[in-house]
């Protein structure tokens, strides 16, 4: 059977962040049981459209997972676990903010089943996680990272974001060494970017916030790129840096184009070439009561060429690159009978190098990424 993956949307916070665009509310702790109740029907009514895949990834995010109350989180869990066909190998992640977990949640949930934490930290200093909207300081993000391991964690990632507003190259190369000193399995590294309508939006048009410049962010991301290296870590996306054998299963599933399921307000899925995604109203959401047929919106039969192009955008993601014997036998013709012309221009500027069977970005390559994944968009 080809590996599958459930994705399960908890769309609570304590506080916004304020670059954040992501389908979340803070102060709805009231609403938390009822929407378990109908992520629990929802999960149940889909129980029979994937009992024939194979799981080997669950994600919870957010939002903030943690915020949930840990006996909603295991009921989550435990319907799926019970009730759909999980590996026994399966890698079961939750993202954590530092200051939503202690000593018991986080006994609970390696309990429960949960294998892999992915902690949100963000920056080490406290003045810019202040900056950023954060509710916890570094102090938590240490005691709960150290008490993570004593309950028995044994891959812990960890979530930085670079270019952030008053962020000297100085500050960001102290993240990394601080956070490479607790020694976790996997870390990813974001660039800031402003989205529409955010809190950081309104005041970058209001003239209150500075974007780092494009040289500086280059200057960090490379910089994230030479010191994990130095500390054992292996790049294997654009954006994420591994331990050997701990690369993120459930991401590479989205950059090797695999199925997933996506359970919970506006939780995206793909499964047998469709493309869809939930509705992102809550109160819809909990008025359909798990009932899919009114929860999904949005299904997409997606062309050939749009298959293509998504193989590409996500598969040049990794530092490995695509497969062109991969391509062609899922594609029925060689990549070059589609994008010759293309090729050749981006090998000769070296943003792409081939070698042997693999197509992948070079080192420039990846610093100007969206321009080359543009040159694979069929007009």
């Amino acid at each position: 059977m080809e590996p599958f993956h459930i994705y399960i949307h908890i769309p609570f916070c304590r506080q916004k962040c304020l670059y954040c665009d992501f389908p979340s509310f803070a102060g709805q702790e009231a609403y938390m049981e009822d929407y378990t109740r109908a992520l629990l029907a929802e999960l149940k009514e889909s129980r029979a459209e994937f009992s024939h895949k194979t799981i080997t990834s669950i994600f919870f995010g957010g939002g903030t997972p943690t915020v949930l109350p840990v006996s909603y989180f295991g009921k989550i869990l435990d319907e799926v676990l019970e009730h759909y066909p999980v590996s026994d190998d399966c890698e079961i992640t939750t993202e954590a903010n530092p200051q939503t977990v202690d000593r018991h949640s986080l006994s609970e949930y390696r309990v429960m089943g949960v294998n892999r934490l992915s902690f949100g930290l963000q920056a080490w200093q406290n003045r810019l996680l202040q900056t950023l909207g954060r509710i916890h300081r570094r102090e938590a993000f240490v005691e709960n990272f150290l008490t993570a391991r004593e309950v028995g964690f044994s891959n812990l990632s960890v979530d930085l974001m670079f270019a952030l507003p008053h962020q000297t190259i100085g500050d960001w190369e102290e993240t990394l060494r601080e956070v490479c000193r607790l020694d976790p399995e996997h870390l990813s590294t974001y660039s800031l970017i402003i989205e529409p309508k955010t809190p950081f939006d309104r005041m970058r048009q209001e003239g209150k916030l500075k974007e780092a410049d494009e040289r500086l962010d280059r200057e960090m991301y490379h910089a994230a790129q030479y010191l994990l290296e130095q500390a054992g870590y292996g790049q294997y996306e654009i954006s994420n840096f591994a331990k050997p054998g701990f690369e993120s299963r459930h991401n590479l599933a989205y950059w090797d184009v695999e199925e997933y399921a996506g359970f919970g307000l506006a939780a995206h899925s793909y499964a047998e070439g469709v493309r869809y995604h939930n509705t992102g109203d809550l109160a819809a959401y909990l008025a359909a009561k798990g009932r899919t047929a009114l929860l999904r919106q949005d299904k997409e039969v997606l062309s050939e060429e749009e298959k293509i192009e998504e193989f590409l955008f996500l598969g040049l993601r990794k530092t490995a690159g695509i497969s062109l014997t991969t391509f062609e036998e899922k594609f029925h013709a060689p990549l070059n009978q589609f994008f010759s012309r293309e090729l050749s221009y981006l090998m000769e500027e070296k943003l792409l190098v081939m070698e042997q069977d693999r197509l992948r970005l070079t080192p420039k390559g990846m610093d100007v990424s969206n321009f080359v994944f543009e040159k694979f968009i069929f007009s």
